[in-house]
């Protein structure tokens, strides 16, 4: 039986758009064969924050990603060169509305929801937002009779309108 290394399609959306050291990633990723948790736990930092990082969505330190590249056996000077000081995020990734399922069904929670999740937080918090400058994501597999269950959970900060 052959053995065949794991690849990455980076040369489709999403990781077309990304910056050539996210395909590295990734690539280093399947061939080792980590998930997100496991490499995330190994430079103490959340797998949804992490995840974000390889998408460009989120910013590594220096030190992170000479951690990230320790765990992957890829070559820090490379991932520096490209995810460097120099580097800010350009969040916000892919079309709108998103043609992806799993992105889709979360906009259509926010479309369909939305408004209610929004009436809820006023009566709850007042006149505000969430953060999702300073909020957590947690992503859990639940198991159910009918078919296991995602819990997803958003813990933002609340952020009050200022008023002058």
């Amino acid at each position: 039986m052959s053995q065949t290394t794991p690849t990455v399609p980076t040369n489709n959306s999403p990781y077309a758009d990304l910056p050539s050291i996210s395909s590295v990633l990734f690539e280093a990723k399947a061939k080792k064969g980590l998930t997100f948790d496991q490499i995330a736990k190994e430079i103490g930092k959340d797998e949804v924050w992490l995840a974000a990082a390889f998408y460009g969505q989120a910013k590594f330190t220096e030190e992170e990603l000479k951690k990230v590249a320790e765990v992957l056996d890829i070559a820090s000077s490379a991932a520096l060169s490209e995810f460097g000081s120099h580097w800010w995020p350009n969040r916000g990734l892919g079309p709108m509305p998103p043609q992806d399922p799993v992105i889709y069904r979360l906009y259509e929670g926010v479309l369909v929801y939305g408004h209610a999740i929004k009436a809820i937080i006023h009566e709850k918090f007042g006149d505000g937002i969430m953060s999702m400058i300073d909020c957590k994501i947690n992503i859990e597999k639940k198991p159910d009779p009918k078919g296991d269950r995602v819990l997803l959970s958003f813990d933002g900060k609340f952020l009050p309108y200022a008023k002058w």
